[in-house]
């Protein structure tokens, strides 16, 4: 598969939630149209360990609008625990859900197709998000999980799992998990699971991922 079809162009904007101004990284088609939409959620390393650039880039070369939003600036977090994830997740869930609205009255965005894809903490934010608002058509997720208070969802759109078999930061068990939630309530969902994986991926385990998260959104978005 050509990941590089499109030209790329590369921006920062921002847009307001909860009082503050958040930064998004544009990545978007440099054709003119009305394209699918990405939402991407680095990790509890925020910025400073973001490794959700190139899969922006990649996506978007695949005719993706594609979104990287700082959520971090809500709380004025720069890297978060497990005490300050604790706190400040219900804001990041709001902004997030601001992020969505800012990305549908975008004007390279088809509004009917909005996805969101998170990174290990992005992840869990990204399924919780899904979980309650009908506006995200999909979601693929990289080792990350649901929290255990949302597992009574009522609704979830297609979901992608991602995950390493050896993860030592959040176990694959989240994946089974998850895998178990979504099969009883019959939402459609793929899962592909790494056996030599940690909590990232190497360069061939990345081009597969990649491949399977392009596949998937063009099947349900």
């Amino acid at each position: 598969m050509n990941f590089f079809g499109i030209d790329v162009q590369v921006a920062n904007t921002a847009f307001p939630s909860g009082g503050r101004s958040i930064t998004v990284q544009e990545f978007l088609p440099k054709s003119a149209g009305c394209y699918p939409a990405v939402i991407a959620l680095y990790g509890s390393g925020g910025t400073r360990e973001s490794i959700a650039d190139q899969p922006c880039r990649l996506m978007a070369a695949q005719g993706y609008s594609v979104f990287l939003v700082h959520y971090f600036e809500r709380t004025g977090t720069a890297r978060a625990d497990q005490e300050t994830t604790q706190r400040n997740f219900p804001d990041w869930m709001r902004t997030i859900g601001d992020a969505i609205t800012f990305a549908a009255n975008h004007a390279s965005v088809d509004a009917g197709r909005i996805a969101l894809l998170g990174f290990s903490l992005g992840g869990y934010l990204a399924l919780s998000v899904a979980s309650l608002d009908p506006r995200v058509g999909a979601v693929v997720e990289f080792f990350g999980g649901l929290p255990e208070e949302l597992h009574g969802f009522t609704r979830m759109p297609p979901v992608l799992i991602l995950h390493g078999e050896q993860d030592r930061i959040v176990p694959v068990s989240e994946a089974t998990r998850l895998q178990q939630l979504l099969e009883r309530s019959g939402t459609p969902y793929e899962i592909k699971l790494y056996p030599n994986a940690g909590h990232g991926f190497n360069g061939m385990q990345w081009i597969d991922a990649a491949q399977r998260t392009v596949q998937f959104l063009r099947r349900y978005l």
